[in-house]
């Protein structure tokens, strides 16, 4: 496994334009917290806004992962029994313990030290949109998509008068039927992934695939990494996106440990940055055009 001793270390990582592949270990961390835990990490954020990020979470924010763990519960009943809205419900009724509030720290150091492709970025299931007002730049356009009403206006409430306004763009739509006008340079995936259903896993990498240029460029914060059952947030793991994204061409060419991941979810919370190996889809896409199958295959899917 590569381990990541200090954070300075993995910035350093994240920011290289040296796209060199190697292999990552998956397993699941021998002493994983409690799901619920996990997935309102973003809780003890806001509760505790006094002390330094990275600490340990005061008594106070101790007090409301015990207080928000019903509405964990009260969400996910939600979403199992509206079938149609039940992700509208939730952000009509505030269920929404993944929002940090603010926007995904990695991602700003990302967009501060210019380690984002330039060009048009997607942020599927953005929520409030916080990350997509983060990345947006004169060199980066950014459409935040989400399926929830509420949740679109909720973003563009919060983000209209920013000066960066006109760089960012927020759609209510859904991201499995969704077909954007134009092909994107970057897709950044945070608390989507789990989120959906794990049969749902290779229609999500295929729906990637479809948006993203040959050349451009997935990040993903593999979370949470647990053994927990059921969801959502269902468990995640290096295995569980190789798995989806092998098949399409895509091989991951870096993942650490993200060390500036929020106290709740540091250790168990990976960075991904994906590249489709071209070389591998031309070969495929000429054997297959010998065989006359493309099409039927593109088709289905492919």
């Amino acid at each position: 496994m590569f381990m990541v001793e200090k954070p300075f270390i993995s910035m350093r990582l994240l920011s290289s334009v040296s796209w060199v592949p190697f292999s990552v270990a998956s397993s699941t961390p021998k002493a994983a917290a409690p799901y619920m835990q996990v997935w309102i990490g973003a809780t003890n954020l806001r509760m505790d806004k006094k002390g330094e990020e990275g600490k340990e979470p005061s008594a106070m924010a101790r007090e409301a992962i015990v207080e928000f763990m019903p509405e964990v519960h009260q969400m996910q009943q939600l979403v199992a029994t509206e079938t149609s809205g039940g992700w509208e419900k939730c952000w009509e009724q505030g269920l929404t313990p993944w929002d940090l509030g603010r926007p995904t720290p990695i991602i700003l150091h990302l967009h501060q030290t210019g380690a984002l492709p330039k060009g048009r970025a997607l942020v599927p299931g953005c929520g409030s949109g916080y990350d997509v007002v983060a990345m947006a730049c004169s060199e980066r356009h950014v459409v935040g998509l989400d399926f929830s009403h509420t949740a679109i206006e909720k973003a563009i409430e919060l983000s209209s008068s920013l000066p960066n306004s006109s760089y960012f763009t927020f759609l209510k739509a859904d991201f499995f039927t969704w077909h954007p006008p134009e092909l994107f340079d970057l897709i950044f995936d945070y608390t989507f992934f789990c989120a959906i259903k794990p049969e749902m896993r290779s229609k999500w990498a295929c729906k990637v695939q479809e948006m993203l240029k040959p050349d451009g460029e997935l990040l993903t914060l593999i979370f949470p990494i647990s053994d927990h059952v059921g969801g959502p947030p269902y468990k995640v793991s290096v295995s569980d996106y190789e798995e989806a994204l092998h098949p399409l061409g895509f091989k991951a060419v870096i993942i650490v440990d993200n060390e500036l991941a929020i106290g709740a979810r540091k250790g168990r919370e990976k960075f991904g940055r994906w590249r489709r190996d071209t070389n591998t889809l031309d070969a495929r896409s000429s054997f297959l055009r010998e065989e006359g199958t493309l099409s039927i295959i593109m088709n289905d899917g492919f």
